[in-house]
């Protein structure tokens, strides 16, 4: 976060509140974890205070605790205090660890049953002793008595995480409070404040006789997959399907969206007229505020978007309290802090539609929205917008499909650019309205008014593509072409970066490391590895390893060989690596691409569990065995992501469960074990292994 008026000592130096952060969840529910990743990548000093281990390294007491974390606070370091927390008794104390140089704010991770209770009844070695079949019981009993903590209390912000995408942007918010920086004071997140015991609880404590398979399991335990934004204010509604799921937030961070929203069209737009044209900005949220409801009705299931780049921003805070006020549809509404012409690859969130708040010239130049989005869009915007109109009218939008030649539409998969002009209050630019606000509102209205109304030309017009259902890692979506007879896919263009490389690698000579009739190769972008490539199939309707049949074992055949030769120069150059060579079970890009990966897993972009499990479980299909199965039985085995992406941690070679990502790649960077048997076998490991391990 950025810095908000922070403090100033008796010496004139800046100086920051240290804060008391009560985590407040049931067992497993991943309080521990959740300090762990923050005290590692966060510049504020924080110090953990865990109950289960504040006796040296033994379960102490509560007085313990008060006494570890008024001592840090002393010394002005910030404190997790990592207990359950579940009733207002227990918090009290730590609570009145706050004062006026003190903020206190509480974490809930109230997760999904099968989030929790899962991983307690099956780890060994916790702390606290709580583990095993009887955990499931504790954790009931727990939850039954639950009082979720309130602002009354005495806590100035309090975040609930409702499954792993908030828990993953509340850490995200906490590790980006530098020492100096405070968070927005007030609740956020919250759905139900009377709530107590999670739905499906009981399924953990069925006998052995009684339990469903995983077939059965209870609606409930499925189908939150979670909001995909950062922490939501407490107006937000209850989530929705996996397409409804983004909620008005306070400011979703980047990295916080789904690649599963994809398929809804969605216009990213920034607030017009109250930068430059120097617009008030009261006036100014009131009238976006009023477009939107205004147009809510019409949006069906598509969304908009208020973009701004700082999390400071005013326009953002006014917008979010009137929307909320209004009881705005948080699944249709939101504001997002990110740079509008990197939405996707640096915020995660795919708009197809764009707004430029541009000049009456619709030239590029100047500053601000107008010219970053020229600049990332290159030539072809300016091209195509010339070819639509040579100026514009304040109060007026113009709709510009983008060339698929613009970086813009290969990298963020923007497919149009909505320009629009707003009214000027700003002397030192044309057509100023001299502070005439009943004029230039009407004019502001009127130009979001027509952006909206493009916006929705565009929505109403364009392909929707349908997600596949119940996928954890975002899988291909799909369109079945009925009137044709055939299956035709179609991808989202934020998905077609590879198979735009692969189609046409003479354009993209930077990134390509190989190219022939058959194959492309490169860097994966987002290395899992010490070594990482891609081998892409240069050939069409070859999208997904589904698509893959006897006719293309000669090119399949081929990937595998030329993947073998790097394996060949990077050994000669390490002769410790090892690798793999496969393909994933769904992949998330289109176009068929083989993994060549080392089994160090040593990379900085390995951070969460789906990126572990789709290289480390069987979703991730061996060359050699698909080579074998297509030419044995005429296609791949395609393993179920549902069910392996959700799997606990588990080192590759020795098959320790690890609790989180740090302590996995704690473990494997020291593990010598030597690797799982079956790996061994058909030449799935390259250079061959042994079992006495390297």
């Amino acid at each position: 976060m950025a810095p908000v008026n922070p403090k100033v000592d008796e010496e004139g130096k800046a100086k920051g509140k240290p804060i008391v952060a009560i985590l407040v969840g049931a067992p497993g529910s991943g309080k521990s974890t959740f300090c762990e990743n923050v005290m590692l990548a966060s510049s504020r000093p924080w110090v953990r205070v865990c109950q289960d281990t504040i006796n040296n390294g033994k379960s102490g007491t509560k007085p313990q605790c008060l006494k570890s974390a008024a001592a840090s606070l002393k010394e002005g370091k910030s404190v997790f205090i990592d207990r359950c927390n579940l009733d207002k008794e227990q918090r009290v104390d730590f609570v009145n660890l706050g004062g006026p140089e003190v903020e206190v704010h509480a974490v809930v991770l109230d997760l999904p049953a099968k989030l929790s209770v899962s991983p307690i009844v099956k780890r060994t070695g916790h702390e606290g002793n709580l583990q095993g079949g009887k955990a499931a019981a504790v954790v009931n009993r727990m939850l039954q008595n639950k009082e979720l903590p309130k602002l009354s209390e005495g806590f100035s912000r309090i975040t609930f995480c409702r499954n792993e995408t908030d828990v993953d942007a509340a850490i995200k918010t906490y590790t980006a409070v530098g020492p100096l920086d405070t968070l927005p004071h007030g609740c956020f997140g919250q759905k139900d404040p009377n709530a107590k015991t999670q739905l499906g609880i009981m399924r953990f404590l069925k006998r052995p006789h009684e339990t469903n398979t995983r077939d059965s399991v209870p609606s409930q335990l499925t189908e939150d997959k979670g909001p995909c934004g950062k922490t939501q204010e407490t107006v937000s509604s209850s989530s929705g399907m996996a397409s409804q799921k983004i909620k008005v937030s306070e400011d979703m961070a980047p990295g916080s969206i789904s690649q599963d929203e994809s398929d809804i069209p969605t216009l990213a737009f920034p607030s017009i007229s109250t930068a430059d044209f120097q617009f008030d900005l009261e006036k100014a949220s009131d009238v976006i505020v009023g477009k939107v409801e205004e147009f809510m009705d019409k949006l069906g299931n598509a969304r908009l978007v208020l973009v701004d780049l700082t999390e400071r921003s005013k326009i953002l805070s006014l917008v979010r309290a009137k929307a909320a006020e209004k009881k705005i549809d948080s699944k249709r509404f939101f504001t997002f802090i990110g740079d509008i012409c990197q939405l996707y690859t640096k915020g995660g969130l795919c708009c197809n539609v764009i707004a430029n708040a541009a000049n009456w010239r619709l030239k590029p130049g100047g500053g601000g929205v107008n010219a970053a989005i020229f600049n990332a869009a290159g030539p072809a915007l300016e091209a195509a917008t010339k070819e639509q109109a040579r100026s514009l009218l304040p109060g007026n939008a113009l709709v510009v499909p983008l060339p698929s030649t613009s970086p813009l539409y290969s990298k963020e998969g923007v497919t149009h650019v909505i320009h629009v002009l707003g009214p000027n209050m700003n002397p030192r630019r044309p057509n100023c309205l001299d502070n005439d606000y009943v004029n230039g509102c009407k004019v502001l209205g009127d130009a979001y008014s027509s952006l909206f109304k493009g916006f929705l030309s565009i929505a109403n017009t364009q392909v929707k593509v349908p997600r596949s259902s119940g996928s954890i890692l975002s899988g291909p979506s799909k369109l079945e072409d009925e009137i044709s007879g055939t299956k035709t896919k179609m991808w989202a263009p934020c998905l077609q970066a590879l198979y735009n490389i692969a189609m046409q690698p003479e354009k993209h000579s930077k990134q390509v490391l190989e190219a022939s009739d058959d194959v492309v190769v490169l860097n994966d972008i987002y290395p899992k590895a010490k070594q990482h490539l891609l081998v892409l199939a240069r050939i069409k309707g070859l999208d997904t390893l589904a698509d893959a049949r006897k006719e293309h074992l000669p090119l399949l055949m081929t990937m595998h060989e030329v993947g073998l030769r790097w394996v060949d120069k990077f050994v000669g150059e390490d002769a410790s690596l090892v690798f793999r060579l496969g393909y994933h079970s769904v992949p998330s890009m289109r176009q068929l691409h083989l993994h060549v990966i080392s089994q160090d897993f040593d990379s900085k972009h390995l951070k969460h569990k789906k990126h572990w499990n789709s290289f480390t479980t069987a979703f991730f299909r061996d060359s050699v065995d698909v080579i074998e199965e297509i030419n044995n039985q005429g296609k791949a085995t395609i393993q179920d992501e549902k069910r392996l992406m959700p799997m606990e941690l588990r080192c590759h070679r020795c098959r320790s469960a690890h609790p989180n990502i740090p302590r996995l790649k704690s473990h494997i960077s020291s593990c010598q074990a030597p690797y799982p048997a079956d790996l061994q076998k058909k030449g799935r490991l390259v250079p061959e292994q042994t079992n006495s391990g390297l």
